[in-house]
């Protein structure tokens, strides 16, 4: 018999070592953007170093373009293993790279990879994972990502005593070992029972939703509501003719206003200044007036390590808070630190003030925690939670085609902004700042404590007129519902 609670952790293991080794990704960058041995050898300049360093987020675009499709017709748990094989040989090239046109193709190889990861990894999770854990389960995705840069950032700093190339080649090598350990554990877990009753497996969808909620118990009185749920859930998306077709994103307005929400959440996370930090930290400490390469290394291991703290406390709070003030508070506090860093980097930037320098890298701390506070876990489960069956993996895919195009805006137009203009371009951000926390607060809908299926009916209505809502039976709610002690499900009138 499946031992559900096993199961839970494989679910969540795999969830929080594939964002480990995103992160490890892109905190390796950054760190490696700071090696002399690194920058050297490929002779970088201001043009290949944001060519390096946005190759990446053009790969995961175009992940975005093909591989929602993908997920839809091979199947979640398949999907994932086809990521996992991309990212391990845009690896293999990137540490044996002899120059930098082979390190830029590795770099791009790598970033489907990462892309594909980032469509196929959230849509599983949110299908599979019972109420009380998609949360946490969701948060970890990005939570984790934290722990990735932490050891990458550690590896980096050790490496980087190495007088040869495997400074860098090293961490670049290790990168590998943590998508082999996000997928050696899926041949334990069931397939997305969503997606199985979607394809007509319905006993098979009963089973997957037995092992992750009941012991593997298939008459357990959720298991049956939930499956009711989902069943009726998707049978009215078949009979109104929705498909998992990237068209259905723009059949109607509350289509349209599902993409868009999840949209908003792709650009908050790439534009609020965020990514500065992530891929050009190095730059910014040298405009505050940190200059040496050691010290810019440590400040990158604090960094990750105040920013996981941060992500975990926010995931704590998500269940309870709720998605829509977790996120506004902490755009908020984005918005208030940004400009404190662009005024400090003017005030302080070209001169030998200690204090000024400390108060701007605090301040470049405040505005990153804040950051990990709302966005590092809501950037993967607010997405797929807003999106419905039959758009959420083309969903997902629009999302990381979004999030990632604009990712290769940022990684690209920013060294050359911070080059060209300094301080002012933290100001300038810092108003964009202010329009996303307006859409924020004007425009999301919440989603805490509700399933999949109950959230859909926030933009499309009760999919039929005795809708079973799962929590609110479990929880005594419900006025036509109750579970007996025998497990039966009956009518309380009945009881």
């Amino acid at each position: 018999m499946a031992n559900s609670k096993i199961v839970l952790l494989f679910l969540l293991w795999s969830s929080s070592i594939m964002s480990t080794s995103l992160g490890y990704d892109s905190s390796m960058m950054s760190s490696l953007n700071i090696l002399p041995s690194y920058t050297d050898y490929f002779e970088l300049n201001t043009v290949t170093l944001a060519l390096q360093s946005a190759i990446s987020w053009a790969g995961c675009s175009v992940a975005g373009i093909f591989y929602g499709n993908l997920t839809d017709w091979i199947g979640r748990k398949k999907a994932i293993w086809v990521s996992a094989v991309i990212t391990l040989i845009g690896v293999v090239l990137q540490a044996c790279s002899q120059n930098i046109a082979m390190f830029v193709v590795a770099r791009f190889v790598v970033g489907v990879g990462n892309g594909a990861t980032f469509i196929c990894g959230p849509v599983y999770l949110a299908e599979i994972l019972p109420l009380k854990w998609r949360g946490v389960g969701l948060a970890i995705f990005m939570d984790f990502f934290y722990v990735g840069g932490l050891i990458s950032s550690g590896i980096t700093y050790g490496t980087a005593s190495i007088q040869s190339t495997w400074a860098w080649r090293l961490p670049s090598i290790l990168q590998g070992l943590f998508m082999i350990l996000a997928v050696i554990l899926l041949p334990f877990v069931p397939e997305s029972p969503r997606w199985l009753a979607y394809r007509g497996r319905h006993e098979e969808a009963l089973e997957a939703l037995a092992i992750t909620q009941s012991d593997g118990i298939v008459d357990d009185p959720v298991v049956l509501l939930t499956y009711q749920e989902i069943i009726d859930t998707l049978k009215t998306e078949v009979e109104t003719g929705q498909k998992t077709s990237y068209a259905d994103l723009f059949k109607s307005k509350q289509s349209m206003r599902r993409l868009m929400l999840a949209s908003s959440v792709a650009v908050i996370t790439m534009a609020s200044g965020n990514n500065i930090i992530t891929f050009y930290l190095g730059t910014m400490l040298d405009n505050a007036g940190v200059t040496d390469t050691t010290t810019q290394l440590q400040i990158n291991i604090v960094l990750n390590a105040w920013c996981l703290v941060l992500a975990i406390l926010g995931t704590s709070v998500l269940d309870t808070v709720g998605r829509r003030p977790l996120a506004i508070s902490s755009a908020a506090l984005m918005t208030i630190f940004i400009f404190l860093v662009g005024a400090l980097t003017k005030a302080y930037g070209d001169g030998n003030d200690t204090s000024g320098i400390y108060g701007t890298v605090a301040c470049i701390f405040l505005f990153q925690g804040s950051y990990s506070l709302g966005w590092t876990p809501l950037s993967m489960l607010y997405p797929p939670e807003v999106l419905n069956y039959s758009v959420r993996s083309v969903g997902m895919g629009i999302y990381t085609f979004l999030a990632n195009g604009l990712g290769v805006l940022v990684t690209m137009a920013f060294p050359i902004a911070l080059e060209v203009i300094g301080w002012k371009t933290y100001m300038i951000n810092g108003v964009w700042d202010v329009l996303q926390l307006l859409y924020v607060v004007l425009c999301w809908v919440e989603t805490k404590g509700k399933t999949l299926e109950e959230i859909d009916e926030l933009f499309d209505g009760p999919s039929a007129a005795n809708a079973i809502h799962v929590q609110d039976v479990i929880e005594g709610r419900d006025p036509g519902l109750a579970i007996k002690g025998d497990g039966v499900v009956v009518r309380k009138d009945a009881v």
